[in-house]
């Protein structure tokens, strides 16, 4: 992972004037979040690679002013490093566990990001909003997503971004099947926050 001047470069081009809520965030994950049980403490050395720009690196996917949902939310990830990346998005952190929720609460009251981020205490299924975009990591196999994303998604032109890893394409083949019955076209990507971070496996659903 790069350090100092490299990393601060590279913070500066991805979070633009919210690198202090950014460093924040970070800290919060480091301390509370590991204390709380909500990160591993062998990952406070690669919270920035490993977890914050590796969930910035689906912020060019998504479209302008878009509304978007963070399924089974836990730390905040993805959708508060994409709330800070791309403050002219709309975000909801869905989250059904209390503990969890109160530490994201705390977070968002915090960075002062309450006018742009949502958290609401609820799972998936049980969700009866509809989105523009709706995002996930380390969440479940696609054949545990798919049903709820898709009832998440806006008709027509929802989508779903969904950071795996390099189980992605087996995993798109045990529900391809299920995608076509619901009409939703599948793709594989390959994202990244910046030319010097390491790049994630992206796969992007789309609503005829």
């Amino acid at each position: 992972m790069c350090r100092g001047d490299a990393l601060n470069d590279i913070l500066a081009d991805v979070f633009g004037e919210m690198v202090p809520r950014a460093r924040q965030y970070h800290d919060f994950l480091a301390e509370a979040g590991i204390e709380r049980g909500l990160i591993g403490p062998r990952e406070r050395e690669r919270l920035w690679e490993r977890h914050i720009l590796n969930s910035a690196a689906i912020a060019d996917l998504m479209p302008e002013g878009s509304s978007v949902v963070d399924v089974g939310s836990g730390a905040g990830l993805p959708g508060i490093p994409l709330a800070l990346a791309r403050p002219d998005l709309r975000i909801t952190l869905l989250e059904p566990l209390l503990r969890r929720v109160n530490f994201l609460t705390e977070v968002v009251d915090n960075l002062g990001i309450t006018s742009q981020v949502e958290i609401l205490r609820r799972r998936a299924e049980e969700c009866h909003e509809s989105f523009d975009v709706v995002t996930g990591r380390a969440v479940g196999p696609l054949k545990r997503l798919v049903p709820w994303v898709y009832g998440l998604m806006a008709k027509p032109g929802g989508q779903a971004v969904l950071l795996k890893g390099g189980s992605a394409p087996d995993e798109l083949k045990a529900v391809d099947k299920s995608l076509d019955k619901l009409g939703l076209r599948a793709e594989i990507l390959t994202a990244r926050a910046h030319s010097e971070t390491e790049s994630t496996t992206v796969v992007r659903l789309r609503r005829a």
